[in-house]
């Protein structure tokens, strides 16, 4: 033990200095130094008893300090997770995907053998950089201790750089052991995209202007912007009459679901897709996942259509649909100078006649979607997905949700009347991020003045991928309520048998979609310190909520649900 001031010091230094109050993590040798410093700082460190649930953690932290930094100045938007070599980088690739695609800014880091060792390749050997470069914005390796003030704060000012995500550092044991006397560098003020290339913006509101019937699908980006860019795509939405949708697989509320004027998510279903983009004038708003799960056949929005894009991530203007005009800049920036335009362009009589339009069509798809999630009949005990969903809205106020409910998914976004900075859900489409993000957010709300109740809504199958999430939450003592939407089944797989290949339930065997027997998810809660209960019907669901609810520490409610 030495009392020299080191690399591990000095990272740990730089994280205080930022505002880091939360190291996310699973310790191992090579760490040992990194963990030793955070022990002797203000920091925070958030065991998780698998690298990917720290990252999973670090991710639902980041996705909701980034709502929180839209109100105060003050918050740090990053999560930080630090991770244990090859093996325990790899253990966490699954979050770190998942990270990337839902954009949550996180600075991931793992320790790594001594630079002079590598040639004897010993054992946990492996290309850290490479192994993580595809799921980050930027993968790098500090090679000597003064180069780390200067990688670190790149590291945070690229991750919270829009479009925000994921960055990845290896620290070798020597960099962090060696002596320093350098000092944190800066941080500085982070960029946004601007607000428009002038021209473009004149462009998109000549064609908004001159449309029939234009349709606005928005995407995650917008509410990533803040309630602010969500506030804007009111405002175009108002200004110009435009019919509104969410992009396909939206994971964030980015337009109010309550409002005249939206109509439904697009689902992905080629037919239902097509249908609903069957204009004359389509403009996207920062969308980023806006296709199918698998091939379809044929275009999934009319191509004939005059369409606009605009976004402050420059790879997706274009990217699967063509951009007759695009516009490169932040989200709520633009779209509040489109409404501007917009509306010096479009007449009272060209509103009112728009207006009609949406109407009716919401009539229409609002009569398609009214049964999703109501379940199989009156024979069946078990709650539907509708009756659950219908009763968390009813008995919990102004939740802040977290969504991994997978086939539950659609019955929550077409029921429930969600508000901008409410909902996150799992983008990417792997399992096992919801869960541990949860915790990551309820370690986020606590930090509040007036935190707001954490539902983690999950899947059973999501939840058997990372139960040893609630042990975090329980040792941290976190307030999280967790219910688990259980239909014994990985029901998402069959329904994509049956779309993918066609025919009945009835022919095929389903091989390794179902659990049976059960695991024994309230025993399993309880014992990593959570209080549990099996909820079996559907009036038993209120009043164990409602108990949950009044509970300050980590409940988890297994409620049996109907296919």
């Amino acid at each position: 033990m030495t009392d020299a001031y080191t690399g591990a010091d000095l990272f740990v230094d730089a994280l205080e200095s930022y505002g880091v109050d939360y190291v996310f993590g699973n310790p191992g040798t090579t760490e040992l130094p990194i963990v030793e410093a955070i022990g002797q700082s203000d920091l925070e460190y958030v065991l998780g008893l698998h690298e990917d649930i720290a990252v999973g953690m670090a991710g639902g932290y980041a996705q909701t300090r980034r709502y929180h930094s839209h109100h105060d100045d003050s918050v740090l938007p990053v999560g930080v997770a630090n991770l244990h070599i090859a093996p325990g980088l790899a253990h966490g690739l699954g979050n770190l995907y998942a990270a990337k695609i839902t954009g949550a800014p996180l600075v991931v880091t793992a320790g790594n053998h001594s630079t002079d060792f590598r040639h004897e390749e010993p054992i946990l050997s492996g290309d850290l950089v490479d192994l993580a470069d595809q799921f980050c914005k930027w993968s790098d390796e500090v090679l000597d201790v003064a180069a780390l003030p200067t990688m670190l704060r790149r590291a945070f000012r690229v991750a919270m750089t829009p479009p925000t995500g994921p960055v990845f550092l290896g620290l070798p044991l020597d960099v962090v052991m060696e002596e320093t006397e350098a000092d944190p560098e800066p941080l500085g003020p982070i960029p946004n995209a601007g607000r428009g290339d002038p021209a473009q913006l004149e462009l998109a509101a000549d064609i908004v202007a001159a449309a029939d019937s234009p349709v606005m699908v928005v995407g995650d980006h917008v509410a990533r912007a803040g309630a602010d860019a969500v506030d804007a795509a009111v405002d175009f939405a108002e200004a110009s009459g435009a019919r509104v949708h969410g992009e396909i697989l939206s994971s964030e509320v980015a337009f109010p679901t309550d409002h005249d004027q939206w109509v439904s998510h697009v689902p992905p279903n080629q037919e239902l897709a097509s249908m609903l983009q069957d204009t004359d004038t389509l403009v996207f708003a920062g969308c980023s996942t806006h296709t199918t799960l698998t091939r379809h056949e044929g275009s999934l929005y009319n191509t004939d259509a005059t369409i606009v894009h605009l976004g402050h991530d420059a790879w997706q203007l274009g990217k699967n649909e063509h951009a007759d005009c695009a516009v490169l800049g932040d989200p709520g920036l633009v779209l509040q100078n489109l409404a501007d335009r917009v509306g010096d362009r479009v007449d009272e009589e060209t509103l009112e006649s728009r207006l009609e339009n949406v109407a009716g069509v919401k009539e229409m798809v609002g009569a398609r979607l009214s049964s999703i999630g109501e379940g199989s009949g009156d024979d069946d005990p078990r709650a539907s997905k509708a009756q659950l969903v219908d009763t968390i809205e009813r008995v919990v106020s102004d939740p802040y949700v977290v969504d991994e409910g997978i086939t539950s998914k659609y019955a929550m976004l077409t029921r429930w009347e969600m508000d901008a900075e409410q909902y996150i859900s799992n983008k990417g489409g792997g399992l096992g991020y919801g869960l541990p993000a949860a915790v990551g957010a309820a370690v986020a709300e606590g930090q509040r003045e007036d935190p707001r109740e954490v539902i983690g809504f999950i899947g059973d199958g999501s939840y058997q991928y990372y139960p040893h999430s609630i042990y975090s939450a329980a040792r941290h003592d976190l307030d999280l309520t967790v219910v688990i939407s259980d239909n014994r089944n990985y029901r998402i797989l069959k329904d994509n048998t049956l779309d993918l290949m066609g025919g009945e339930e009835d022919d095929y065997a389903f091989v390794g979609m179902d659990f049976d027997p059960p695991v024994d998810l309230v025993k399993n809660a309880e014992s990593h310190g959570a209080n549990a209960q099996l909820v079996e019907t559907p009036d038993e669901i209120e009043d164990a909520l409602e108990e949950a609810l009044e509970n300050d520490g980590v409940d988890v409610l297994d409620v049996l649900v109907q296919d």
